[in-house]
């Protein structure tokens, strides 16, 4: 059965259709076409008709055109538009004029830096002149490092690696840097938040050095459907962008369906996210349907992975082909030759299912998938539509099915579709001028190049020369002449993570054989809870015991098994403020602005068995806690309101309403819900009373906690709005989260707190 013939009969199927809440046709457009901008070297013309390509669509056309007059650009179009020739054939036709011309790509991961080099390798078989195209980053041998400073034309790398390896070591690179025409930036919209906010500093930096070196770069960006791409573009780059934002690429039709999983039990809980996901993708894969699943954890992506293989394996498939269909997982922590692996496996249809986690949703090319299925929203408009867009990416119908979970942030969506199909996708924030992370890249910059006086850096040159008197007084710049010098004997790149509060990776190690062997990498804070002693790592579907873990030499040992369970940790926290930089009553409440120290340590972890998710047994965790600084924003209640509850009743109602503006949020800030965390203390050490934190889930905050404390009373009656419209009786995970009960004290809380403190029955 293809797949019109499927969502024919699941159109017409009752059972399926009790779950579905909206059902949308996005109809197939057509292609619009444009000539060849003038200035565009004629060989490359040749080149694009030897693969088929006579005539760009408009978005194209108009990218190059501003591209070759010199104007910096940011194209927004959708998956699979064609926008890698936007920025290409500027560049090549640039060099192929001018051969000493340089460019430098940026990408988000590795991944993506491989892809543009195969694409740029393909297109050039078809000129006479040799584009030197290289791939510069870690994985890059130290005997062909000297050849790509020297030679390299177009220089392709990633934000970590230019910030390391690169601009620090500028002096090595004075053939890049005299005569670097063109910057890009692709999937731009992966810039934001923290990671975002670091870019901009790097591009800050890698200006002023072009500068030194008499250059002065134009930017041609890439990105997916955001609402600012523009403004995003000019925060990143510092210089004026023109937006590229007209489709012009033929897009087939395409189904979007929100699925919300069927009510289980009396008092209104639904079927667990991860249960329906699986009999969903399941219809789509039975039939040979090429399907991508995502999911919002590591930790779904491998049980979902192990339940799909189980199904395959006990022939619910129904498939016949001669070779097993293969079904994969995808996600941070694989080893950079299994991801390649399974890309070309998706390419080459040997792949029937993946499972990610959003790994998968930026543009490395998986080929043409028809089917998507979101196990959960994502947590943004923006990446809801990108993860729907890996299916279908040229001609033909396609498939997008959004699982709601138990959220009330997935029960709003899934209950008001039009705020979905009607909503601008969200505003990607970043804040470059955040203390901590501009003083962080202030002390690079003076590394790399002295600064005058007088110069800025983001700042003013006043507010500039503020920090790097600071500097000098902690003896890291030295002023002399009028000039700042670096005198500290540290290399301060090495020190900053542009991603995370800890650059250093924790190497998973499987000893089950005679020869040990690499199997994966994980962060810091995702290895306290998925790579402590005696948890159950799970791989692909292989799970493996975690036997030992050496905090201090960033290792874990683990051997394969086959048990019934998975285990699952999750970490405590504790908020404590340092300073307050504003505070006030609102009508029953008193909010609060202002710095704190989050404290994360795990202490416990669960076995969970397979397919019932029964809790079968604990143990302990001992692991040091976790530090950070950032900001948030609090809310305390006060001693009139408190006194009108008993004491495990307030406990409940302050859960309740964390769990709830955890989730809500995100919404009104256009933020992903892991930019931010709640926590609630009965009796807060700082306020004496009780009270909730949410909190920057960042070092330094990023502005989400004060444009919550802006918000206050809007983000208290959309979760009052939420706990009313709730079918459930005394609670449960759509309104005031896994704890299921309180709904009636969170309520009466937000009542009190919504009219100023009066009594409420």
């Amino acid at each position: 059965m293809n797949l019109a013939q499927l969502l024919e009969r699941l159109r017409h199927d009752p059972s399926f259709m009790a779950c579905v809440t909206h059902w949308e046709v996005l109809p197939a457009q057509p292609a619009r076409y444009a000539d060849f901008p003038p200035g565009l070297d004629p060989r490359l013309i040749e080149a694009l008709a030897h693969r088929g390509i006579r005539r760009l669509y408009t978005h194209q056309a108009e990218a190059i055109a501003h591209a070759l007059a010199g104007r910096s650009v940011v194209v927004v179009t959708p998956t699979a538009s064609g926008k890698t020739l936007t920025y290409n054939l500027p560049v090549l036709s640039t060099i192929l004029k001018e051969p000493a011309a340089r460019a430098l790509y940026l990408f988000p991961t590795k991944a993506l830096a491989q892809d543009q080099v195969a694409e740029l390798q393909e297109l050039g078989r078809y000129l006479d002149v040799e584009i030197k195209s290289y791939v510069y980053d870690g994985d890059t041998p130290d005997s062909l490092r000297p050849t790509i400073r020297q030679a390299g034309q177009v220089v392709i790398t990633n934000p970590d690696m230019l910030h390391t390896g690169i601009l620090p070591h500028h002096t090595r690179w004075v053939r890049l840097f005299e005569n670097l025409r063109y910057v890009v930036i692709d999937e731009l919209h992966a810039y934001r938040g923290v990671f975002g906010s670091h870019l901009a500093n790097v591009i800050r930096r890698l200006r002023r050095i072009c500068r030194f070196y008499g250059s002065d770069p134009v930017f041609l960006c890439a990105s997916a459907t955001i609402a600012n791409p523009k403004e995003l573009a000019e925060r990143l780059t510092g210089k004026e962008v023109h937006l590229v934002d007209q489709n012009g690429a033929p897009r087939g039709e395409k189904h979007f369906i929100f699925y919300n999983p069927p009510v289980v039990t009396r008092d209104g809980l639904r079927e667990p996210v991860l249960k329906a996901a699986r009999r969903v993708a399941g219809m789509f894969l039975q039939n040979g349907i090429q399907t991508i699943v995502f999911t919002r954890t590591r930790l779904n992506t491998e049980v979902l992975v192990t339940y799909l293989k189980e199904d395959l394996a006990r022939g619910k498939a129904g498939l016949t082909e001669k070779r097993a269909p293969q079904i994969r997982g995808y996600r941070g922590g694989y080893l950079p030759s299994q991801r390649r692996e399974i890309e070309r496996g998706l390419r080459t249809g040997e792949v029937l299912g993946v499972v990610s986690t959003n790994a998968l949703e930026l543009g490395i090319d998986i080929g043409q998938l028809e089917a998507a299925v979101l196990a959960g929203y994502p947590g943004t408009i923006a990446s809801a539509w990108q993860q729907a867009g890996r299916a279908g990416r040229r001609q033909g119908i396609s498939a997008a099915v959004l699982v709601a979970s138990s959220s009330p942030l997935d029960q709003f969506l899934v209950n008001n579709p039009d705020y979905f199909f009607g909503r601008s996708p969200e505003h990607a924030l970043i804040n470059p001028d955040n203390l901590m992370i501009l003083a962080s890249h202030l002390k690079c910059a003076a590394f790399e190049l002295p600064f005058e006086d007088g110069e800025a850096f983001g700042l003013d040159p006043d507010s500039t020369r503020e920090i790097l008197a600071y500097l000098e007084e902690e003896k890291i710049l030295r002023h002399v002449g009028g000039r700042w010098h670096w005198m500290s004997e540290n290399f301060p790149a090495e020190d900053i993570s542009l991603r995370s509060a800890s650059a250093e990776n924790f190497v998973i190690i499987d000893t089950t054989g005679p020869q040990h062997r690499v199997i994966g990498e994980m962060d810091r804070l995702a290895a306290m809870t998925m790579l402590h002693d005696h948890a159950i790592y799970i791989h692909e579907g292989q799970q493996y015991h975690v036997d030992k873990l050496d905090w201090e030499e960033r290792k874990a040992y683990v051997h394969q098994v086959d048990v019934d369970y998975y285990t699952d940790a999750q970490l405590a926290v504790t908020v404590r403020p340092l300073d307050v930089f504003k505070s006030q009553r609102e009508l029953g409440l008193e909010k609060a602005f202002g710095e704190v120290m989050t404290a994360a340590k795990a202490t416990i972890f669960k076995k969970i068995k397979l397919h019932t998710h029964e809790n079968v047994g604990w143990g302990e965790i001992h692991l040091p806690e976790d530090e950070m600084h950032t900001a948030a924003y609090w809310l305390q209640v006060p001693e009139e309101i408190a006194q009108q509850f008993e004491p495990d009743g307030l406990q409940s109602a302050l859960v309740g309403l964390s769990h709830l503006l955890e989730s809500l949020a995100p919404m009104y800030l256009m933020c992903d819900p892991r930019d931010l965390r709640a926590v609630a203390q009965i009796k807060s050490p700082f306020t004496g009373r009780p009270t909730l934190y949410l909190y920057d889930a960042y070092p330094g905050g990023i502005g989400l906690a004060e444009k919550a404390y802006d918000l206050h009373t809007l983000l208290l009656t959309a979760a009052l709005e939420r706990v009313q419209s709730c079918p459930c009786e005394s609670g449960c995970p759509s309104c005031v989260g896994p704890q299921g009960t309180g709904k009636a004290e969170t309520r009466r809380l937000l009542l009190l707190a919504l009219e100023d403190g009066g009594p409420v029955n």
